[in-house]
């Protein structure tokens, strides 16, 4: 069964971090592309961070370049989101996304998220 578990969500002051762990099981996590995403109430879900497979090459919103990281540990299974000087505007629910293409088909897995909320 696959399982993606978010934690590591809560209420922080702006200017504050937090670290956000994604859990992963039930499918080959080393060969998945991970991503976390984010909506805040009455905004469509937008690409915060990606790090690939191969490599853990990286990539970023504009809104989160220099103050997220992302990263991922192939042997534990999971992947992170550091969240350092954060704003009003990052508050959301954050979701971890696992994704792979198999020739034309795409294999997409989501967790449930865990929210964010950045007080000023």
């Amino acid at each position: 069964q696959v399982q993606l578990v978010e934690s590591g969500g809560g209420l922080v002051q702006a200017g504050g971090s937090l670290r956000l762990s994604c859990a992963a099981s039930g499918f080959t996590f080393s060969s998945y592309v991970m991503r976390w995403h984010r909506q805040a109430p009455g905004k469509e879900r937008e690409l915060v961070a990606v790090i690939t497979n191969i490599g853990g090459s990286t990539s970023y919103a504009d809104s989160v370049k220099g103050r997220f990281t992302i990263s991922r540990d192939n042997a534990k299974n999971t992947t992170d989101l550091q969240m350092n000087s954060l704003k009003p505007e990052d508050t959301a629910k954050y979701y971890c996304n696992a994704q792979r293409v198999f020739g034309l088909r795409v294999a997409n897995y989501w967790g449930q998220g865990t929210q964010v909320t950045v007080s000023s």
